[in-house]
């Protein structure tokens, strides 16, 4: 099975988010749901990280990489 993607993977903390603020959940249920739920943040958080130092990495001519650094307008 493929893992999932990053939007499904926040689909789902969104329905858990949206399921406990219900606060109609069973205690136990409500603690799986939180548990899951701090894992996929996890997981959202580090691909964001992973997609942010793929985006900031410049190709340069020789096909060597840089940080990208934006210049700060004084």
């Amino acid at each position: 099975m493929a893992e999932p993607t990053f939007e499904e993977n926040l689909a789902q903390l969104e329905q858990i988010v949206a399921n406990l603020e219900q606060g109609n959940v069973p205690l136990e249920q409500a603690l799986d749901q939180f548990k899951t739920g701090v894992t996929l943040s996890k997981q959202l958080e580090k691909t964001l990280k992973e997609a942010e130092q793929t985006v900031t990495q410049m190709v340069k001519e020789d096909g060597t990489t840089v940080t990208f650094v934006p210049e700060k307008n004084a």
